[in-house]
């Protein structure tokens, strides 16, 4: 039986099996396939072919006892924000991508005295982000410490 399901056993003149020398020809370049580091080969049944993917499938975890550390915003993400409801007004029948085109000729169009606010706020907005980031490393250095002198004092 042939390990291909596609494969009709049948023989030509001289008695050799197609589906068997199929086959063969096929379980070797498999085998001459080398996957890459961090890589395994797996057999794709629905396309009969051999698959390269990582081996490791799951997501890195995350730290449980890390605060929701929302990353600082730019000056045009402001912008956006506080003009997104008027483009909307003006252009009910925009789409979204076109809602986004507006927005940025519209962002492209302002002087830099126009953009003046936005880019003063996306400056506080980085401020309380490294500040909070700052805060979360300080406190995860020192229960990473205390840790490791539970640790020491236990192995004594």
């Amino acid at each position: 039986m042939s390990i291909l399901p596609h494969a009709q056993n049948t023989t030509v003149s001289g008695g050799i099996n197609t589906a068997a020398a199929r086959d063969v020809v096929y379980n070797i370049s498999i085998s001459a396939s080398v996957p890459a580091a961090g890589l395994r080969r797996r057999f794709n049944v629905t396309s009969r072919r051999a698959v390269f993917d990582s081996q490791s499938r799951s997501k890195a975890k995350k730290d449980p006892k890390a605060p929701m550390v929302k990353r600082a915003l730019s000056a045009y993400m402001f912008f956006s924000q506080d003009w997104c409801e008027r483009i909307k007004a003006e252009n009910p029948d925009a789409s979204f991508g076109e809602v986004g085109k507006l927005l940025g000729t519209k962002w492209k169009e302002l002087d830099e005295e126009e953009k003046k606010p936005y880019i003063d706020q996306a400056a506080r907005d980085k401020t309380r982000a490294e500040e909070e980031k700052a805060a979360y490393d300080k406190a995860d250095k020192k229960s990473a410490a205390s840790g490791n002198d539970e640790e020491e004092g236990q192995a004594e």
